[in-house]
């Protein structure tokens, strides 16, 4: 890895969902409401799509569409190759809190996650489920009972999805079933008990480890934004932490992405905190690269 983070981009409000896709990074700006692209090279960030309600996880497929969660309001959009924007699925039905991160695997089908309460509003918090969207947008319950589903990988043998708890201070996995439900929930990574529900000041007492974005290299280990602790970490199953990275000073770090032009570039998308009210205000955010030495995995989403 190089010896620190270089900046690759600033001047946003809150980037999330980053993904390495056509030769370009691609990035969520929560409060400027739109997605946006970015040469490896760095440069102007040139806006794709607008996206009022809040856009964050983004995905692939297999035609090319590009998927857009859309929080406030619960739905998937769905941008067609040709430039028409639709609704791809809404998911209101199961999101008790804003609609998050999502994956997508190499048929078109897509598992989103929400908040699951109003993070930004103060409430305590309440589990959420993930959902699944199948390849026409039909919409089923995935799994309940997640501590703030986040970041999500599928596995190469395309029959495990592994999603981080970020109040659950693991990361969980499951297998994929035929229907698109997960089943056999078992801990991937656990980096300390699971916290017992309540404020979010005794929570974050109670977190070694803050699993925000995430992604996954060649050696099956996955990168994670460690959303409490100012880094990202490269863990093994099991949960032992095999790299860490700090975010430049003044900084944390809320969602990661391996990509570039050999897979060996490790985006970190970094603001001075996750406040709505704070960012939404301000142009803090910005994107850093590190060079690692195992690239990303041959993913079955690419």
């Amino acid at each position: 890895m190089t010896d620190s983070p270089e900046l690759l981009a600033d001047g946003g409000t809150f980037f999330e969902g980053p993904r390495w896709h056509d030769g370009r990074w691609w990035v969520s700006d929560f409060y400027r409401q739109a997605v946006y692209t970015l040469s490896p090279a760095g440069g102007e960030l040139e806006k794709v799509l607008d996206a009022p309600s809040q856009p964050s996880g983004l995905g692939w497929m297999p035609d090319g569409s590009l998927l857009v969660v859309s929080m406030r309001d619960h739905q998937v959009l769905r941008r067609w190759p040709d430039g028409k924007l639709t609704t791809h699925a809404d998911i209101s039905r199961y999101a008790t809190g804003h609609a998050n991160d999502m994956v997508v695997a190499a048929d078109g089908s897509a598992w989103v996650g929400n908040f699951g309460f109003d993070l930004m509003g103060g409430e305590e918090m309440r589990p959420a489920a993930l959902v699944h969207l199948d390849p026409e947008g039909n919409v089923s319950l995935a799994a309940e009972d997640l501590a703030f589903p986040n970041g999500m990988v599928i596995l190469p043998d395309a029959s495990t999805l592994v999603v981080g708890e970020t109040f659950g201070n693991r990361m969980t996995a499951f297998t994929i079933a035929e229907n698109g439900e997960l089943t056999e929930r078992r801990d991937w990574a656990a980096f300390g008990d699971k916290p017992e529900p309540g404020p979010r000041a005794e929570l974050l007492k109670q977190l070694a480890v803050g699993p925000d974005g995430c992604c996954l290299d060649r050696d099956g280990q996955i990168w994670i934004a460690d959303a409490f602790n100012q880094r990202c970490i490269r863990v093994a199953e099991g949960g032992g932490i095999t790299a860490e990275i700090k975010a430049p000073a003044g900084l944390g770090v809320f969602a990661c992405m391996l990509g570039g032009p050999d897979g060996h570039t490790l985006l970190m998308c970094c603001a001075p905190d996750s406040s709505a009210t704070r960012r939404m205000r301000a142009r803090e955010a910005s994107l850093w690269t590190v060079r690692v030495t195992s690239p990303a995995a041959v993913h079955v989403a690419e």
